[in-house]
């Protein structure tokens, strides 16, 4: 099966066994509409989800632990700017997501079918990701201690790699309207993406 199939008033019948009978259903998806294959988790799903949860707390406990360790009253202060921006940018994106996304009935708000390329999304193209950066990079600067560093610095650098990943996915995924969407807006320079957005609306 392909990524994407594009169908005119296809219709299809699904049967399920219920008792002793069984039941028809029909799904009617009309031109336009786009159907993929359900999302399964793999083994890196299984692994990196509950890794990154267990790390994530002991990364809060370290920080709350180690709280301004060398002193430091301007990295607490920049720490905590920079944290309250990434909590910002991270609801931001799911609010864009929710409203923009187009995601099927009943489906999870991060199953988008369209490019979106509003809200937060014409600033950068991976608000999450930038995000979660930040908030990592905050819990480094409010803690100043080393082992928060353990903790925060590998997935910074993990968040960073696997953002390249995610554009080759929504290419293959979306075709042209994600290459031009790229060509616009940047990955996560946040400065950059403003700097656009405003040359953007000053040209219409």
């Amino acid at each position: 099966m392909s990524a994407a199939l594009r169908a005119k008033h296809l219709k299809r019948k699904r049967h399920s066994s219920q008792g002793a009978g069984t039941s028809d259903t029909t799904v009617e998806i009309n031109e336009g509409d786009v159907v993929r294959p359900q999302w399964k988790p793999t083994w890196k799903d299984f692994v990196f989800i509950p890794l990154g949860g267990v790390s994530f707390v002991s990364l809060i406990a370290w920080c709350i632990l180690f709280y301004k360790r060398a002193g430091l009253d301007w990295l607490l202060y920049l720490g905590w700017a920079i944290f309250l921006i990434g909590i910002v940018i991270i609801v931001m994106n799911r609010f864009a997501l929710k409203r923009r996304g187009r995601a099927p009935n009943g489906g999870a708000w991060l199953r988008t079918t369209v490019v979106v390329d509003s809200g937060i999304y014409a600033v950068v193209r991976h608000p999450m990701y930038l995000g979660l950066i930040l908030v990592l990079l905050a819990t480094l600067l409010i803690s100043q201690h080393w082992i928060t560093a353990l903790f925060s610095v590998p997935w910074i650098l993990f968040l960073c790699n696997a953002v390249r990943g995610e554009d080759k996915r929504n290419s293959e995924k979306f075709g042209d309207d994600y290459k031009r969407y790229m060509q616009s807006v940047p990955r996560m320079n946040l400065p950059v993406g403003l700097i656009r957005l405003l040359r953007r609306k000053k040209r219409g």
